[in-house]
């Protein structure tokens, strides 16, 4: 699965690969000054890469932290950087954490503003190995060098061609897999997390794992996946009416926390391919609303946590814009529930110092 879109998909209506931000189109977004600039915030989503034609390190990262908002710490999660490129297979995403850890030393040196970058780093292994996991997971452990929290190995997956799976998909129901499962528990047994990355229509499986395994931490990323384009084009109100139910199975569930953000590529609520200009916060906060909203009310504040899913979001948003989004969706909450949802839950849930 490639992960850029290639020049024959940049077209409208054409979504599910990530595009190489457009730096000359989001300079036309309207300018905005940061709501609440002193609000602390742990960013628990983002990547860093070096790859053809996009390179998005920790100087790139931090002329967007550096805009206004107090980030403070940040989660980096597995986008295929910098693996090994000798070895056994199964070790080769290791080389990822390696390059995470290396990153967030160079942060802590102060020399790239005052974010600490990826104090907690999500990699990723083959979980479907089961209990021959483990040798890679304390490899990873070792290579984080104190900052390795858990693995996403995601299992997003979707019949339509269109829609564009997960690289470690390979169909339907992984996560009910005996393999899998044993992996999952071997992740837990070693005091990690599992960051789950579905689409909408699968989140059934999401509440099956979390009812049969009570003691893994699943983080649900992206507000649990909705999808907006392919077969669910033109569906705004029978994907939401799909999506809750198994929220409030989810909600149910103790061990499973959710992050609020990460819809640009998947639920895009605009043609960021074809507009003149992308949306303000007060736009972009009417678009996602009915998803974040819903979620603060079902899992509550200690349960949810924000994301800025960058550079993937900046296909449509400066990040300046994307967290007044998130503000402007939170502005009724009190002073200790931003304070869980902005930086509190992820200290707690990725076991931030």
């Amino acid at each position: 699965m490639a992960l850029f879109m290639t020049d024959a998909q940049k077209k409208p209506g054409m979504f599910g690969r990530i595009l190489t931000p457009d730096a000359g189109w989001l300079a036309k977004q309207p300018v905005e000054a940061a709501l609440e600039p002193d609000l602390p915030i742990v960013d628990t989503h983002h990547h860093l890469w070096d790859l053809p034609g996009s390179r998005y390190l920790v100087g790139e990262f931090a002329d967007d932290t550096g805009t206004g908002h107090n980030i403070v710490q940040t989660v980096f999660l597995e986008c295929h950087a910098m693996y090994r490129k000798d070895g056994p297979e199964a070790f080769r995403p290791v080389g990822e954490t390696t390059f995470a850890a290396g990153l967030a030393a160079m942060s802590e040196s102060g020399n790239y503003g005052p974010t600490r970058v990826a104090q907690g780093i999500v990699g990723l292994a083959d979980l479907s190995l089961g209990e021959a996991v483990r040798p890679v997971l304390e490899a990873h452990i070792r290579a984080g060098d104190g900052r390795f929290r858990g693995v996403r190995y995601a299992t997003a997956w979707d019949a339509s061609e269109v829609i564009g799976n997960s690289y470690t998909s390979d169909g339907p129901h992984m996560l009910a897999r005996p393999e899998v499962r044993a992996g999952i528990a071997c992740l837990a047994s070693l005091g990690l997390s599992y960051d789950a990355w579905v689409f909408h229509p699968q989140l059934g499986d999401v509440v099956d794992l979390a009812r049969a395994m009570p003691d893994v931490n699943i983080i649900l990323g992206h507000c649990g996946g909705p999808l907006g384009y392919g077969p669910y084009a033109n569906q705004r109100d029978a994907v939401f009416a799909a999506w809750k139910p198994k929220m409030v199975e989810l909600a149910a569930l103790p061990n499973v926390t959710v992050k609020l953000g990460g819809m640009m590529m998947r639920l895009v609520a605009f043609d960021y391919n074809v507009v003149a200009t992308s949306p303000s916060s007060a736009e972009l906060a009417e678009m996602w609303k009915p998803y974040i909203e819903t979620c603060i009310e079902l899992f509550g504040p200690d349960r949810c946590m924000f994301e800025s899913n960058f550079p993937v979001e900046k296909m449509g948003s400066g990040y300046v814009t994307l967290w007044n989004c998130f503000k402007r969706i939170t502005a009724g909450a009190s002073s200790s529930e931003k304070t869980a949802l902005y930086s509190g839950t992820a200290k707690r849930v990725y076991r931030l110092g």
